[in-house]
C-alpha cells in the first residue's frame, strides 16, 4: 500500500504540466496565424539615410515688385488743347516716339510774326550800320558833331542787339513748336495716362506715367541684423506669383533702416526677359554663403501639433516617432537641423499613417 500512494502520489504533478503542453500546441497555430495577420496588416514603408548637401544659408525677405525706375511724361507748354492721343495704358513705347499732339495755329502764328521782326530788325540794322560809317569816315574831316558820330554808332550797337533778340525770341517760338509734339523720353511701357483729347493743358501738366526700359525690381524688406552680411551681386530667389522662382541679383542695399520696423531695403535686379507685374507683394530668400546640410525628402516630414516629426527605424521592424527642428528648403528636400544623424534610417514617405512602435515592412529597393 505504501508503494502504491508513492507511485500515484509522482504520478499526480505530470496532469498540469501535460495540460500546459497541449495548451502550447492548441494555442501555437492562433498565434501564428496573429502574427502573420499583424505582418500582413503592416503598412509598406520606403526609408533612406539622410543626404549630406551644400546648400547657401539664405534670409528670408519680403516685399513689392515696384518699377527700376519711373518716367514722368508733362507739357512744357501751356495754354494749349490736346488734338491727338496716340498711346494709352499697357502701351509699349521707344524712345521718341510721339505719344501726344498739341495744337499748333496759335503757335505758328506767333513764329510767323515772329520772323517778320527779324526782318525789321536786319533793315534796322542795315540803316544804323550804313549810318555809322558814314560817320567814322567824315569823323577825321570835321564834317559832323562828335556828338551826331556818337549817336550812330550807339544805333549800329542798338539795332545789333535788337536782332539778336529777335533771333532768341524766333528760336524761343520754334521750340515752342516742337513742344507741341510730345514724345516718349525712353523705351518702357505706359502704366498711367491723364491725357484727354480736347483738354487744355498747362506747363507741367502729367500726361503719361511709364516704366523706363519695362525692367521691375525686387524691394525687399530685411531685418537689420542681416545688413551687415548681403552685399551687391548675391544671388536672390524669388516666389513668382505663378508658382515658378525668379532668379535675380542684389542690386543695392538701403542706407537706412526704418525705425519703426527695425528692416531695410534691399533692391533686388530682375533679368531682362522676366517681367512681372508691378505692384505685386511678393517673398524670396537672399543667399548668402554655402554650409553643409543633412537633408531629408519633403514627403519625410510629419506635422502634428505644429511640430515636425519623423519616423526612424527601430528594433524588429518598428518605427521611432522623433522630434525634429528644420531648416532650409531646397528642391523638395528639408534640412534636419537637430534630432536625428547621419546614420539614422528615416521613413520617406507614408508617414502621416503611422503611429510609434508601429510594425512596419520596408520597401526592397529595385
Amino acid at each position: 500500500m505504501p508503494s502504491t500512494t508513492r507511485n500515484a502520489s509522482l504520478r499526480k504533478p505530470s496532469r498540469p504540466i501535460a495540460a500546459a503542453f497541449v495548451a502550447a500546441v492548441l494555442l501555437l497555430p492562433l498565434r501564428n496565424a496573429l502574427a502573420e495577420q499583424a505582418a500582413a496588416t503592416a503598412l509598406t514603408v520606403s526609408m533612406m539615410t539622410p543626404a549630406q548637401r551644400n546648400w547657401p544659408e539664405t534670409v528670408p525677405a519680403s516685399g513689392w515688385l515696384k518699377p527700376w525706375q519711373e518716367a514722368i511724361i508733362a507739357s512744357e507748354t501751356s495754354g494749349l488743347r490736346i488734338t491727338d492721343v496716340l498711346v494709352d495704358v499697357g502701351s509699349v513705347v521707344t524712345k521718341g516716339q510721339t505719344l501726344v499732339r498739341l495744337s499748333q495755329e496759335s503757335v505758328l502764328a506767333d513764329l510767323r510774326k515772329q520772323e517778320a521782326a527779324i526782318e525789321t530788325a536786319k533793315a534796322n540794322l542795315s540803316k544804323a550800320k550804313a549810318n555809322a560809317d558814314r560817320a567814322r569816315q567824315l569823323r577825321p574831316s570835321g564834317a559832323l558833331s562828335d556828338e551826331k558820330i556818337v549817336e550812330y554808332l550807339a544805333d549800329e550797337q542798338t539795332a545789333t542787339a535788337s536782332l539778336a533778340s529777335e533771333q532768341a525770341a524766333l528760336d524761343s517760338e520754334k521750340i515752342k513748336l516742337a513742344q507741341t509734339t510730345i514724345t516718349a523720353v525712353d523705351d518702357g511701357i505706359i502704366t498711367s495716362r491723364s491725357a484727354d483729347l480736347g483738354a487744355v493743358v498747362s506747363a507741367g501738366t502729367e500726361l503719361f506715367r511709364m516704366v523706363r526700359q519695362q525692367r521691375i525690381e525686387w524691394q525687399a524688406e530685411v531685418s537689420a541684423r542681416y545688413l551687415s552680411r548681403i552685399s551687391e551681386g548675391l544671388n536672390v530667389k524669388i516666389s513668382g506669383a505663378d508658382d515658378h522662382d525668379i532668379e535675380g541679383r542684389v542690386r543695392l542695399v538701403g542706407p537706412s533702416v526704418s525705425t519703426d520696423t527695425s528692416r531695410a531695403i534691399v533692391y533686388v535686379t530682375l533679368p531682362a526677359d522676366v517681367r512681372p507685374r508691378s505692384g505685386l507683394y511678393v517673398t524670396g530668400n537672399i543667399e548668402l554663403q554655402t554650409s553643409p546640410a543633412l537633408t531629408v525628402p519633403e514627403t519625410a516630414i510629419v506635422f502634428r501639433d505644429g511640430i515636425s516629426y519623423v519616423f526612424t527605424a527601430g528594433e524588429g521592424q518598428r518605427v521611432q516617432r522623433v522630434r525634429v527642428e528644420t531648416g532650409r528648403r531646397n528642391n523638395g528636400e528639408v534640412e534636419i537641423v537637430s534630432g536625428i544623424d547621419r546614420s539614422s534610417k528615416v521613413v520617406t514617405s507614408g508617414g502621416a499613417f503611422l503611429s510609434d512602435n508601429d510594425l512596419v515592412k520596408i520597401a526592397e529597393k529595385n
